[in-house]
């Protein structure tokens, strides 16, 4: 029987009593989703999955995913190394507050990622709660939202927003960049409502949310930049210190993320797949017949 522990009140718990492998029985499968909607991210100690049993518990959630913009395992075309050698410097995959892939039709659903090697100090990675954040924003930031949608690109891939070289991830994550494509807008709602738990949440981040709808970039970012700082408040969120062999699951589309650059001089390894499920239109929290535009 499976022990869900909350880490804090308002996101994260540790999972406990059972030992994943290359397969995950439904009735573990069904009790993992209902936690991770209610959590928003799940942690278990000591899993040190295969990559066959990754690709299986992401199955439990969702259809695994092939992931635009980065190189895969070899062979391996639903799994990438999240990898940073001891003598990288730079930035870090995943150094930024963002939702996976928001840019996208339809972004992940989710990820799972596994610690094969961790630094000695630092190496954390962080995740907030968009429902806490949601439920928390004063009404007037709640009305502008609703209804409202958001334009996301797809900033670092793209040619117009390319990040500075010097703060890129270092030659161990092999990303393609410069693609037009990417630079290409996509609406998705502000606030999305979750079918299990009926909880709000917001749906945006600083990384690929360009502004909103009916309003320049111009206008956008004050608010954009006063609802983030909302969003991340610390008590909004869960710090997880990685051990070998722990496996994070989050839920991508009600949470965000950020994977702390803190160890250089160390090696981190970690494995990571991705599920994909509903669109985010499929999701809205709100009629669009409601629109404060």
């Amino acid at each position: 029987m499976l022990d869900i522990v909350p880490v804090t009140t308002n996101i994260g718990a540790e999972v406990r009593g059972v030992q994943l492998s290359e397969t995950t029985p439904e009735q573990v499968a069904v009790s993992l989703r209902q936690a991770l909607a209610v959590h928003g991210v799940l942690f278990l100690r000591d899993q040190r999955l295969t990559l066959d049993g990754l690709k299986s518990l992401a199955r439990s959630f969702g259809t695994p995913m092939v992931l635009p913009y980065i190189r895969p395992v070899n062979g391996e075309p639903e799994v990438i190394a999240v990898r940073k050698e001891a003598d990288e410097r730079g930035g870090v995959f995943g150094g930024d507050w963002h939702t996976d892939f928001s840019f996208l039709e339809v972004p992940p659903a989710g990820s799972i990622l596994t610690a094969d090697v961790v630094p000695p100090v630092g190496g954390d990675t962080i995740w907030a709660s968009g429902s806490r954040a949601w439920e928390t924003l004063p009404e007037p930031v709640q009305a502008l939202l609703a209804a409202r949608d958001a334009i996301h690109v797809g900033k670092p891939y793209g040619a117009r927003w390319a990040p500075p070289v010097a703060e890129r991830a270092g030659g161990s994550m092999v990303m393609s960049r410069g693609d037009p494509a990417a630079d290409a807008e996509r609406a998705h709602p502000a606030v999305l409502r979750n079918p299990l738990t009926g909880r709000a949440s917001l749906f945006l981040n600083p990384l690929y949310v360009l502004r909103l709808d009916g309003m320049s970039e111009a206008e956008s970012r004050p608010i954009l930049d006063l609802i983030q700082r909302h969003a991340t408040r610390p008590e909004f969120s869960v710090r997880w210190r990685w051990q070998a062999g722990d496996v994070a699951i989050w839920d991508n589309l009600f949470t965000q993320h950020y994977a702390v650059n803190d160890y250089d001089g160390h090696r981190r390894l970690m494995h990571r797949t991705t599920f994909s499920g509903m669109a985010p239109r499929a999701l809205a929290a709100f009629p669009p017949a409601l629109s404060a535009k």
